[in-house]
């Protein structure tokens, strides 16, 4: 395959993981009217797991041996994911679903400094910019202190922390350890979780509209974590990742046709200043491997 052809179909594998994310959402946000919370994520989470677990098992990767430092880091990116699951998803049932996502859009940036200082990837003055004016985006769309600011705001950008931590834990396994018990160990943790809130929550009876719903949350999220893993594989990190913005355009388009929700001007300004600093960092990152790629232990 071509390099050329390479970079097209990894391209094409994350607008379709990005979407399908998306979609996901949407589904929990419509599942989230009327169910409870943990019943919700316990549910979908219950459904992940049992398919991840089974192609892991095909794959003979089910328990894979690991190094001691691996585990760690695996419990940590686990512990990560159920920690942003939580605050992610309670920001999306309370706030509009492309606002939710325009704050997401930071991770690029949050990544790029969290590798700087705990990594100590070389990062420039230029992309500490670009860092530093991604966040003023960020506050145009949070706004805190006016009314639009709810604690579920705040929820957001704790959710933004926590994928931050998983992302950084992730590019410290070593290579030998399989993606896809990554990916189960992280749905595990979710799953972990939401169980335990689920002990505690009263269920409600769900309806034949809610349980085709919540099948579409599985397919998607099935889907997404698939396709999100090929894309990383195929073609240069550097052509392929900025497609991760995809999500905002279908999150906006989702929130207009589904949930009656318009972002405002000022949601819109900061997503693009999100947006563009995200691309211009990861443009600056793939100038900065050109000259001289720095090795990382990523999966």
């Amino acid at each position: 395959m071509t390099r050329e052809a390479a970079n097209l179909r990894g391209a094409l594998l994350m607008v379709a993981a990005m979407t399908a994310f998306t979609v996901n959402d949407a589904f929990l946000k419509l599942l989230g009217t009327n169910l409870p919370f943990f019943q919700v994520i316990f549910l979908r989470s219950l459904a992940v797991v049992a398919i991840i677990a089974v192609l892991a098992a095909r794959a003979g990767k089910l328990m894979p041996p690991l190094a001691r430092r691996d585990k760690a880091l695996v419990l940590m990116r686990s512990t990560a994911e159920a920690v942003a699951a939580y605050m992610f998803i309670s920001a999306l049932f309370h706030m509009p679903i492309a606002n939710v996502s325009a704050i997401l859009q930071a991770l690029p940036l949050t990544v790029t400094l969290a590798a700087a200082l705990f990594l100590k990837e070389p990062v420039g003055w230029r992309r500490f910019l670009a860092i530093g004016i991604g966040f003023v985006g960020v506050m145009l769309i949070v706004r805190p202190g006016t009314d639009g600011f709810t604690i579920y705001s705040l929820y957001a950008l704790g959710a933004v922390a926590a994928v931050t931590v998983r992302d950084i834990a992730a590019r410290q396994l070593s290579a030998e350890v399989p993606s896809i018990f990554v990916a189960l160990s992280s749905g595990a943790g979710v799953l972990a979780f939401s169980g335990v809130g689920a002990l505690f929550s009263e269920w409600e009876v769900m309806s034949a509209t809610e349980w085709l719903w919540m099948i579409g949350a599985v397919v998607t999220m099935i889907g997404a974590y698939l396709a999100s893993v090929m894309a990383m594989r195929v073609g240069e990190i550097g052509v392929v990742a900025p497609f991760r913005y995809t999500s905002l355009i279908v999150a906006i388009i989702l929130g207009v046709l589904v949930f009656g929700e318009w972002p405002d001007a000022l949601t819109f300004l900061g997503a693009g200043i999100v947006m563009g600093t995200g691309l211009f960092t990861l443009w600056r990152e793939r100038q900065t491997m050109r000259k001289g790629p720095v090795p990382l232990r990523t999966r």
